[in-house]
């Protein structure tokens, strides 16, 4: 790949303020994850075979990995990606502006619903981030999943540069 997915989208925060770099349809964590993960069941594929119930159909497992991988990334909103569909997406373009947080009606959005049933702070931290530099915050979000997690696959310099 010309441009690692997760460097693709690293900067990007969508208009519904989400950030790309944290979505696993973008940042590449799941085709990578995938990716090691037939090669390990590839390693001990005689061995698994014969551990596996009778019903469990290998070969559609190892078909389903290969499916995974061949999913195409998101771009991020932003950049023609995600659903064209999204009702925030569409409002935001239509308004002309970078994110929700521009906008004077983001408490009483409805576009909104969705996202808030998995994220229901959503609205609140967009405008707590209003007049925050996306630069210092993306890279305070990297720092934070450095955190909580030191051996992400997107995060870990061996990772990257034994994928190249």
């Amino acid at each position: 790949m010309a441009v690692e997915p997760f460097e693709n989208v690293k900067h990007q925060i969508g208009f519904c303020g989400i950030w790309c770099g944290s979505c696993l349809g973008g940042n590449g964590a799941i085709l990578e994850l995938t990716r090691k993960y037939e090669q390990l069941i590839k390693r001990s594929q005689p061995a698994l075979e014969k551990w596996a119930p009778k019903e469990f159909d290998f070969n559609g497992f190892m078909k389903g990995l290969t499916c995974i991988q061949a999913m195409p990334l998101c771009l991020g909103c932003k950049k023609s990606g995600g659903d064209p569909k999204c009702k925030i997406r569409v409002c935001a373009s239509e308004k002309k502006i970078t994110d929700c947080s521009q906008c004077d009606q983001l408490m009483t959005c409805k576009n909104f619903e969705t996202l808030e049933k998995g994220y229901p702070k959503i609205k609140q931290n967009l405008i707590k981030t209003k007049h925050v530099d996306r630069r210092e915050l993306v890279d305070k979000w990297i720092n934070e999943l450095k955190g909580k997690w030191p051996h992400c696959v997107l995060l870990c310099e061996s990772t990257r540069e034994s994928s190249q």
